[in-house]
């Protein structure tokens, strides 16, 4: 029984330290490749016995000197954490994607960094403009109250007469403040509705007197559902006057704070290249920004040192042992994502010729099956990854997608068959726009059977009306 707990003990402890290091292998395979680096370089952090090779160092640096044996059998895991440096090494200088970045290209790339501005919210530009103003103190404290009370999208999310019971301050006094804030920029800042919004854009236009002002005054609703002929009869005017001031009307901003609330553009970094290359298809690996580590010699020489006590020995045993497994997981990571782009790009050859309406259809089962790995093990290596192609920088993930088998035999991507969509819809005549119906039954002509549902399933996503909503007068 003693023997029996001792054992249970042991494997306890095995998996106390297994779990930790197998997160950190998962971490590595799923992080892109900025977040890998900065994982990286927390862990040299931790452990000192990594160390970055610089890009720059010569053969002799390369080299790994003769070690002093030193005592049990650390001499044994020593030279099997050397070999697998060596071929961390080798396996980074082969890459024809490992380079490392000149002094200019740092300069080039930290101007970039510095050079993006800071958003501004609408709230601090509301606010800036406000400065601007000649104001006593008590209509300031109103007009903050309002801007305060401006979501993102410009909108008032409360009235005069609730934020009047909230303060206290008196119902005028914020209708009146409220009339300053909507002449703002930018136009239709402060309206409490669409139409309101609407509205306020055009007196700023000069067009309060317009058609297209008195449609949106009495005929909102009948104009968001597009009843241009019901406009028409009660305004007395034809339906394609109705159909004109409409598309006039479709130039206004709907959300006028968006301009502020946009995300900036993140800056992609793509794990992988493919180039076109004397006819065939090759495919880089970006190894740039991943940290070439090995095992300071400083540590070495220390291990090889007599008199340094066993405690001494077990703490750098154990940081070499996390090194090692550091390497060997970013190894594998760099791997794993080089066996699935090859296969994408031996399944995909027809979509980087011609574009993504040549798209096959294609599952992390297939490609995991191919690449002898389970299917999590793709999902995580193509998380957040992208890769750079003749036809654009694409999210690896986007590659991967179920499909149809046409009345030919041949495999169509739901990508393909979104664009078909598109494009019919793009090229139907205004005045008689397609139904989803008659969609489906161009498509089956076409030898692609797709469901009517399916149809409005895509149509919705691509952001497409309805047919009745599509008409043009």
């Amino acid at each position: 029984m003693a023997g029996q707990g001792m054992f249970q003990s042991q494997n306890l402890s095995q998996m106390q330290v297994l779990a930790p290091q197998l997160q950190q292998s998962l971490l590595i395979l799923q992080a892109p490749l900025l977040e890998l680096r900065n994982l990286v370089q927390q862990e040299m952090e931790t452990n000192p016995v990594l160390e970055e090779l610089a890009t720059e160092a010569t053969a002799e640096e390369r080299e790994t000197p003769d070690e002093t044996p030193p005592e049990d059998n650390f001499k044994e895991e020593f030279d099997q954490l050397a070999k697998l440096d060596d071929e961390w090494r080798d396996y980074m200088a082969q890459s024809s994607s490992y380079s490392g970045r000149s002094q200019d290209d740092e300069e080039k790339r930290q101007f970039f960094l510095d050079s993006i501005a800071t958003q501004e919210t609408l709230q601090q530009h509301l606010m800036g403009q406000l400065n601007q103003t000649a104001l006593d103190g008590g209509d300031r404290k109103t007009a903050e109250v309002i801007i305060g009370n401006i979501d993102d999208s410009g909108f008032l999310q409360s009235n005069p007469e609730e934020m009047s019971m909230n303060t206290g301050i008196a119902q005028e006094d914020f209708e009146h403040m409220l009339t300053l804030i909507q002449s703002f920029y930018p136009p239709g800042v402060g309206a409490r509705d669409l139409r309101e919004c609407l509205l306020i854009q055009l007196k700023r236009e000069g067009k309060g007197n317009s058609l297209e002002y008195k449609i949106i005054s009495e005929h909102m609703a009948d104009l968001g559902k597009r009843r241009y002929p019901e406009i028409a009869r009660r305004m007395g005017l034809s339906v394609e006057q109705v159909q004109k001031c409409a598309n006039n009307i479709a130039q206004l901003d709907p959300r006028p704070g968006q301009i502020f609330a946009e995300a900036p553009q993140n800056y992609i970094l793509p794990d992988v290249t493919v180039e076109k290359i004397d006819g065939e298809y090759q495919i880089i690996l970006n190894g740039e920004q991943i940290p070439h580590l090995r095992i300071s010699n400083t540590y070495k020489d220390i291990m090889s040192q007599d008199g340094n006590g066993a405690e001494v020995k077990d703490y750098i045993r154990d940081k070499i042992r996390s090194g090692k497994f550091l390497i060997k997981s970013i190894h594998q990571r760099q791997q794993t994502i080089s066996n699935i782009a090859h296969q994408i790009v031996s399944r995909q050859r027809e979509f980087l010729d011609q574009g993504s309406a040549h798209l096959k259809p294609m599952t992390m089962v297939q490609i995991a099956e191919t690449v002898g790995v389970h299917e999590t093990t793709v999902s995580r290596a193509i998380s957040g990854k992208y890769m750079s192609t003749p036809q654009g920088v694409f999210e690896m993930k986007y590659f991967f997608t179920p499909g149809y088998q046409t009345s030919s035999g041949e495999s169509m991507s739901n990508t393909s068959v979104k664009e078909a969509i598109e494009e019919l819809v793009k090229s139907e005549n205004g005045s008689s726009p397609l139904s989803d119906k008659e969609i489906v039954e161009i498509l089956s002509e076409r030898g692609i059977p797709i469901a009517r549902r399916t149809v409005a399933k895509y149509r919705t996503e691509l952001n497409i009306l309805p047919s009745n909503m599509r008409r043009k007068y």
